[in-house]
């Protein structure tokens, strides 16, 4: 089992010792999500969830949520929205530091060198690189504007 998945497992019991009804919801979700992963993997047969796999799912998450209460927001429900925005707050605690500014700007260029892309067809490549080596600390979504910019 990965490390992160471990903390998680080990924090849902704490949060079921200590009756906090949110956390042990949230991580509830997190752990049938994985579980999805595991059956995903088994199926294809390329071995057991690694800490990559968890963060992704975790992004997925995290993006579902943040969809979920922006449109809470917008349709006036702002109670489902805070919900969600709590959800966001405990799945956060296992994301790593987001990479940003400069230092974001460096990683793109060398994905893009180490991938040898020269153009926008070729963004594809950068992203693979991108997602492999940094599942987690960038959000691809932001990511894939800048790397259009930097080929197109």
């Amino acid at each position: 089992m990965s490390d992160l998945r471990t903390k998680i497992t080990e924090d849902m019991k704490q949060a079921m010792k200590a009756k906090d009804a949110l956390t042990l919801g949230t991580l509830r979700l997190v752990n049938a999500s994985l579980k999805d992963k595991d059956i995903e993997i088994r199926v294809a047969g390329t071995g057991s969830v690694s800490d990559g796999d968890v963060l992704t799912v975790l992004q997925k998450m995290l993006k579902q949520r943040e969809e979920s209460s922006k449109t809470f927001r917008e349709n006036d429900r702002a109670e489902l929205a805070d919900k969600e925005d709590s959800e966001i707050e405990v799945i956060n605690r296992y994301m790593p530091k987001q990479i940003e500014g400069a230092e974001l700007e460096a990683i793109i260029a060398e994905a893009v060198k180490e991938s040898g892309a020269e153009s926008p067809r070729d963004m594809g490549k950068v992203m693979g690189v991108l997602k492999s080596k940094y599942a987690g600390q960038i959000n691809m979504g932001s990511v894939s504007g800048l790397v259009k910019g930097i080929l197109g």
